[in-house]
């Protein structure tokens, strides 16, 4: 839970998170490869033999692995990795499962060599301008924003000064913008929907599981929000009406990540746009 924003006061929302985290931690550290194996085959949907024909091996070998008989080499545990399109972080987690030290590196956005990826998120930052834009990690924390988005949390007093900063936190949170979004419901659900299908595709992943805890725990939050919606069928498009200034703004916003990258903070690094939804808002911000 390290980097997430609390506030004194809210404390109490958050000690059944605390305790269930340090439970996990606890459970995910008596599991196996074969074990791990076989939570990404059921949330990738894939039967023992699509598996053992994907990654080129036989269906009897697989089972070994799966139950233990059988050690797994380092390059069949990223053959695996591979077939299942298991993200970089978790191919770590599977390698460090299988007893071999991880591979893929986690770099800091500011390191030397970062640099061109960091032009290239700087470009978009000023090109983004005048609307909002930032970078969020895989969490939502925000590790950049441009001064469009210094402009615009600035028009929601208070909402400015939180640190660190995190998105889907700064909705959820009663000193957030909550109070500042008139369809709130709306926003909050399909969020919460967003953070339990990163749960349901990433399952070591603690720390997401954690911040879905935390989330659920804030005030007025539904009960039936607590499991992911199958039936749900979101619309295609959707915006985030604010109330300001006796008038409405209204944004929807789209994502770009990186194609290809091989070291796991770039992989899980995604930059946000907003967009104004209509012309009173582009106004409004242009002007802003």
């Amino acid at each position: 839970m390290r980097g997430f924003w609390r506030a004194g006061s809210d404390s109490s929302y958050n000690r059944s998170v605390i305790s269930s985290s340090a439970a996990r931690s606890a459970t995910m550290r008596n599991l196996n490869f074969g074990v791990l194996l076989r939570r990404w085959r059921a949330v990738r949907r894939i039967s023992q033999l699509d598996l053992a024909l994907d990654a080129d091996i036989s269906t009897r070998h697989l089972s070994c692995v799966e139950t233990g008989r059988a050690q797994p080499s380092r390059e069949m545990v990223l053959r695996l990795a591979e077939a299942l399109q298991v993200p970089l972080r978790e191919r770590n987690a599977l390698l460090l499962a299988a007893g071999y030290a991880p591979l893929y590196r986690q770099t800091g956005l500011d390191a030397p060599e970062m640099q061109a990826a960091r032009h290239a998120v700087d470009l978009l930052m000023e090109q983004q301008e005048p609307f909002p834009g930032i970078v969020v990690d895989r969490y939502w924390n925000t590790l950049r924003m441009n001064a469009g988005t210094r402009r615009f949390l600035g028009l929601f007093p208070g909402c400015d000064s939180m640190t660190p900063r995190n998105g889907i936190r700064l909705v959820f949170h009663p000193k957030g913008l909550r109070t500042f979004i008139e369809n709130w419901e709306s926003v909050a659900a399909r969020l919460i929907q967003r953070v339990h299908r990163e749960v349901a595709a990433n399952p070591s992943d603690e720390t997401m599981k954690c911040f879905l805890e935390e989330l659920l725990s804030y005030p007025d939050v539904p009960y039936r929000w607590r499991c992911l919606d199958f039936d749900d069928t979101p619309p295609p498009f959707f915006t985030i009406n604010y109330r300001w200034n006796n008038s409405t703004l209204r944004l929807f916003s789209t994502l770009t990540t990186f194609g290809t990258p091989q070291d796991v903070a770039l992989q899980e690094l995604r930059i946000e746009s907003f967009f104004p939804a209509d012309e009173a808002t582009r106004a409004a911000l242009t002007a802003a």
